[in-house]
């Protein structure tokens, strides 16, 4: 196939788009162009503010005693004391369990503080 014969195919192939055809093409492509970007923008006016609310912060920790009746809790076989939303003290069997009110009523019992219990010195 030589330059002559491909350039003739491509002759061809631009007799078959006429500019009528080409302009009605491009007036449905802006159009929908058009209504496409008009309803995204209507979309992004819709949406609602973000509202951002804090936590309190500086709640005691040793006035957590309503959680489970105690501030913190301990094994009568281990020697650690845990808060009781730590992972080490939903391990701890109920009949096992001591609740103490405070921690220094847990160190006086001779525990000592759990070291995977994150807030615990």
């Amino acid at each position: 196939m030589s330059i002559r014969e491909i350039w003739a195919k491509i002759k061809q192939s631009e007799d078959i788009l006429d500019s009528k055809t080409a302009l009605i093409l491009i007036i449905i492509l802006v159009g929908t162009g058009s209504f496409g970007l008009g309803r995204l923008s209507a979309l992004e006016t819709k949406k609602e503010p973000v509202e951002i609310i804090s936590a309190e912060l500086g709640t005691d920790l040793t006035s957590t005693a309503s959680l489970g009746g105690g501030a913190v809790v301990a094994s009568r076989n281990g020697s650690k004391y845990h808060y009781p939303w730590c992972s080490g003290a939903k391990r701890i069997a109920p009949q096992n369990k001591v609740e103490f009110s405070t921690i220094e009523e847990a160190r006086r019992a001779g525990y000592t503080p759990a070291a995977n219990c994150k807030g615990l010195k």
